[in-house]
């Protein structure tokens, strides 16, 4: 199978099986304003447009013309099969956290019925392990895609995720106690495992 259409399918199953689990939460108690929450949306949205977006056009003649004659590196099917497993990998990291997280998770930053601070299973190695299993995921799609846009939708993603954990990990000192996590976050990298940030 072509490398490019096995990532586009682990996404688009990741996607599904995503949308699907949402409804398997916990009732949200608590929120900071919506005005917060535009600030890591429009990256999140516009990183995952620019990284899984088509960007190309048809001529009269019906040709097809992508970004790919204009490639960044060379993508031989050794690095290409390596981006496809990388971003398998990313994805069931990111599953395996939001299982570990279970009925307390949430696709915007809230507070849910019964919160309390996880800190096992993946939380171990980072304090936001879906955004980081996400990330390299996208890392992996781009090295693959090997275009501007595609390097542009993860630089965004990363804004985005920043920007979302920092204003989740305030939100969360306010809401279960900053003693708590901020002892959690002394002894637990944000994004990348072993760097503290």
């Amino acid at each position: 199978m072509d490398a490019r259409i096995a990532i586009y399918s682990v996404w688009i199953l990741w996607i599904l099986s995503w949308m699907a689990a949402a409804v398997w939460t916990n009732q949200t108690v608590g929120r900071p304003g919506f005005s917060w929450r535009s600030l890591y949306r429009f990256p999140e949205v516009l990183g995952f447009a620019l990284l899984l977006g088509f960007f190309g056009r048809v001529d009269r003649a019906g040709h097809l013309y992508t970004f790919e004659t204009l490639t960044l590196w060379p993508v031989p099917s050794l690095l290409a099969g390596a981006a496809v497993v990388l971003c398998v990998t990313g994805l069931a990291f990111a599953w395996w956290a939001r299982l570990h997280l279970g009925r307390l998770w949430s696709g915007t930053v809230t507070r849910k019925e019964g919160h309390h601070l996880v800190n096992t299973g993946p939380y171990r190695i980072v304090r936001h392990p879906i955004y980081t299993g996400i990330l390299i995921s996208a890392f992996a799609t781009a090295v693959e895609q090997a275009t501007v846009p595609a390097v542009a939708g993860v630089l965004f993603l990363l804004l985005g995720f920043w920007i979302k954990a920092r204003l989740e990990e305030n939100f969360l000192r306010n809401e279960l106690g900053a003693e708590a996590y901020d002892a959690y976050a002394r002894r637990t990298a944000m994004l990348v495992p072993f760097v503290r940030i």
